[in-house]
Order: C-alpha cells, then sequence, then structure tokens
C-alpha cells in the first residue's frame, strides 16, 4: 500500500496530541505501519501545533514535505488555510469553522481573513467545513473537538466505527470515555 499521509493541525491546547496519538493506535491496530511526528510551535501560548501521521506497509519518515498530505484535519479555519502548502493535488480537508483569533488580528494590526473554506476549495481542495464545537459541546465539553474532528473524519477511512471506538477505549483516560464517544458518535453521523 502507497503511504498515506494526514496533517492534524491547530492552536495550542485544543487537543491535536491526543488526537494524533488515537489515529496513531487505529491504525497500528490495523495492521499498518506508523510514524507520528509533533511539531510544537508556541503551543503554550495559542500558536500553532502541527501533527505528522503517515502510515501504509512500510513507512521510512515521520515527515511530511510540502504537496503530500492526503488530509489536512484542522481545529481552526485560519490554520487550515495556514497549511494548505501540504496538502497533495485532491487532498481532503476536514475543518473545524472555529475561528481563533491569532495576536495580530487581537492587537488590531491585521484582519482575521473571510471566506477561507471557499479559498481553499477555490484553490482546488476538497473541504468539508463544519462547526465541531457545537458538537463537542453537545457531547459535553467544548474541548471535545477533537474527537468530534475524527468522528468527522472516520467516514473518510475504511474502517468500521468499532475499530475507531476500541482505539478510544485504548487511548482515552476512563473518566472522560463516555464523553468522547458521544463526542465521536455526533462527529461521524453529523
Amino acid at each position: 500500500m502507497k503511504t498515506k499521509n494526514i496533517m492534524i493541525v491547530g492552536v495550542g491546547g485544543q487537543g491535536t496530541l491526543l488526537a494524533s496519538k488515537l489515529l496513531g493506535r487505529l491504525l497500528m491496530n490495523e495492521g499498518y505501519d506508523v510514524k507520528v511526528s509533533e511539531i510544537h510551535g508556541m503551543s503554550q501560548r495559542g500558536g500553532s501545533v502541527v501533527t505528522y501521521v503517515r502510515y501504509g506497509d512500510s513507512v521510512a519518515s515521520p515527515v511530511i514535505d510540502e504537496g503530500e498530505a492526503d488530509y489536512i484535519i484542522s481545529f481552526e479555519l485560519l490554520e487550515a488555510a495556514r497549511w494548505m502548502k501540504y496538502l497533495a493535488s485532491g487532498g481532503q480537508v476536514i475543518t473545524n469553522t472555529q475561528r481563533i483569533d491569532p495576536m495580530p488580528v487581537i492587537t488590531g494590526a491585521a484582519e482575521y481573513p473571510e471566506g477561507l473554506a471557499e479559498s481553499m476549495a477555490a484553490a482546488g481542495a476538497k473541504v468539508e467545513a463544519f462547526d465541531a464545537l457545537t458538537l463537542a459541546e453537545k457531547a459535553g465539553s467544548s474541548k471535545a473537538v477533537n474527537i468530534v474532528l475524527l468522528g468527522r473524519a472516520s467516514r473518510f477511512f475504511d474502517f468500521p466505527a468499532e475499530t475507531w471506538e476500541k482505539a478510544l477505549d485504548e487511548t482515552v483516560p476512563p473518566k472522560f470515555l463516555e464523553l468522547n464517544r458521544e463526542a465521536f458518535r455526533l462527529g461521524r453521523e453529523s
């Protein structure tokens, strides 16, 4: 099997690392060679966080180069646009429509760009943009956006829901498991 490349992008504190860990667990359970690489920007201060997940029969490197990502799973709309140069031709973007203003917007030095989902689609990406935050809150916590996004992303992979649920069971602490199961279900079914 040709190596598949997934980028998970967001802002520090949104749960990108848990999402990559869960995805890596799922793929290993399915028998793939998996490499995960985390890049922390100013994650402690709300900066960009990027995780690469690569899987296939044999994966030599954990790094995804520009134009190689089959999927970008984004926790925030501007982060999806920021990493578009890494998306392969015909690649899929799955993004939360939530806006988290970066510092230049907060200070008034810049404006948050409008029409980002439309711009990404115009550039040739397949874009699925939806309000994952509202679904996470419906599941019981705004912090479950990461699992809602994986629920939505699961529709693009040929693994049954039970396989994803097993990875959730193995990755999420027991006291948060029911909430995360509900977040996954809402993302998958929405």
